[in-house]
C-alpha cells in the first residue's frame, strides 16, 4: 500500500508520558512528549495519578501534535496506539481516545506493541544514521524489561534471553535510591558515574543462564554495601558518590556486555540495535561503541528523542502495519502483559 501523504498518528500512553507524533513514510514531522512531574515527590510512578494526568494531557499532545506536523485531522490515515505492555489504568486511556478519534474519522486502528516499537524505532528515517539489516539482535533494556531478541523480520522476533527477576532499569532507580538520588535516580547515577573511578568498588555479576539476566541480587549487593560502609562512615555516600555510581554503572554495563557477547556467539549475529529508555544511559552506548573495534559487531544506537517511551516509535510500526493491511478491530482492548 504505497501513499505519497501517508501520516500516521501515534498514540503512547503506557506508563507516565503522553506523547503523540505524526510519521509519514518514516519520516517524524511532529513528536510531542508530555512528562509528568507528579511522581517525583511519592520516588515512582503512581498508577492511579499517572491515569489522571493522561486524561487531562491527551487532548492537547495529540492537538500540538497535529498543529506541529501541519496538517488536519482528516488527512490522517490511521491512527496506532500502544496496547500494552504497560500500567492498565494508563493504556485505558490511551486505548479508548484511539479507538473513538479513529472511529470518529472513519479511518484504521492499528494496535502496537510497546516494546516492538523500542526495536522497530530504528527503522524511522534520521539523517545520517543507517537502519538494521535483518537478522540483527535487539537488546531492549527499560524500567520494566530487559531481553535479547532476535529480530529476523519487522514482525518476526523471539525472545533469546530475558531477566528472571527486575529489569534493568529499576536496577539502576533502586541503586540510585539507596544513594538518597531523588526519583528518577537512573540518569543521576549515570551523571556521577561519567566523573567517577569505575574500578574503585567491586559488585558480583550475577550468575543465571547464558543469555538471561538477572538484577535482584545486585540491588540486594549494593543495599548491604552501603548499609555496611556507612555504619562504618556516616559520610561515606557523599565523600565517594561519583565512585559508587561509577562501580555500579560498570557492573550493570558489563554484565549487559557478556549477555550480549553470549547471543552474538550463539547465532552468529553480529549486528546489534538497542532499544528502551536506559538505551540513553552513556556508559551502555560506549561499551557498544566500543565493541563495534574489538569485536567487529555493527553496532546501532537510536537517537535520545526515540530511546525513552515517545510516540514517534508507535507511529513507525503503525505505518509498517497500515502498509500490510494489519488492522485492528474495535473491539480491541488494553493489555497490560503482552508477549512478542
Amino acid at each position: 500500500m504505497k501513499d505519497k501523504n501517508c501520516f500516521i498518528l501515534g498514540i503512547e500512553s503506557s506508563c507516565d508520558d503522553t506523547a503523540a507524533a505524526v510519521i509519514n513514510n518514516g519520516t517524524v514531522l511532529s513528536n510531542v512528549v508530555a512528562t509528568q512531574k507528579i511522581h517525583e515527590e511519592y520516588g515512582g510512578v503512581v498508577p492511579e495519578l499517572a491515569s489522571r494526568a493522561h486524561q487531562q494531557n491527551i487532548v492537547p499532545v495529540v492537538h500540538q501534535a497535529l498543529r506541529i506536523a501541519n496538517i488536519d485531522k482528516k488527512q490522517l490515515k490511521a491512527i496506532a496506539f500502544t496496547r500494552g505492555p504497560g500500567l492498565m489504568g494508563s493504556l485505558l486511556v490511551g486505548t479508548s481516545f484511539s479507538k473513538s478519534f479513529a472511529f470518529g474519522l472513519g479511518i484504521p486502528l492499528i494496535d502496537v506493541n510497546h516494546m516492538q516499537a523500542h526495536i522497530l524505532a530504528h527503522f524511522i528515517k534520521i539523517e545520517g544514521q543507517t537502519m538494521p539489516s535483518f537478522p540483527f539482535l535487539a537488546l531492549t533494556i527499560s524500567g520494566g524489561h530487559t531481553q535479547i531478541v532476535k529480530v529476523t523480520d519487522y514482525f518476526n522476533m523471539e525472545i533469546l534471553g530475558q531477566t528472571i527477576d527486575d529489569a534493568v532499569g529499576e536496577a539502576f532507580d533502586k541503586s540510585a535510591k539507596i544513594l538518597g538520588l531523588p526519583y528518577p535516580g537512573g540518569p543521576l547515577l549515570d551523571k556521577y558515574a561519567q566523573q567517577g573511578n569505575k574500578k574503585a568498588f567491586k559488585f558480583t555479576k550475577p550468575r543465571v543462564n547464558p543469555m538471561d539476566f538477572s538484577f535482584s541480587g545486585l540491588k540486594t549487593a549494593v543495599l548491604y554495601f552501603i548499609q555496611r560502609e556507612v555504619k562504618n562512615d556516616p559520610d561515606f555516600i557523599a565523600k565517594n558518590m561519583k565512585d559508587i555510581c561509577a562501580s555500579i554503572q560498570f557492573t550493570i554495563v558489563d554484565y549487559l556486555m557478556d549477555k550480549l557477547k553470549n547471543a552474538v556467539k550463539h547465532t552468529g549475529i553480529k549486528e546489534i540495535a538497542i532499544g528502551g529508555g536506559v538505551s540513553a544511559n552513556s556508559g551502555i552506548r560506549q561499551a557498544l561503541k566500543e565493541a563495534e573495534k574489538k569485536y567487529g559487531w555493527k553496532t546501532h544506537i537510536p537517537d535520545f528523542a526515540f530511546c525513552t517511551d515517545n510516540a514517534a516509535m508507535i507511529a513507525m510500526v503503525g505505518e509498517l502495519k497500515y502498509k500490510s493491511g494489519d488492522f485492528a478491530s474495535f473491539d480491541v482492548v488494553a493489555k497490560a502483559r503482552m508477549k512478542f
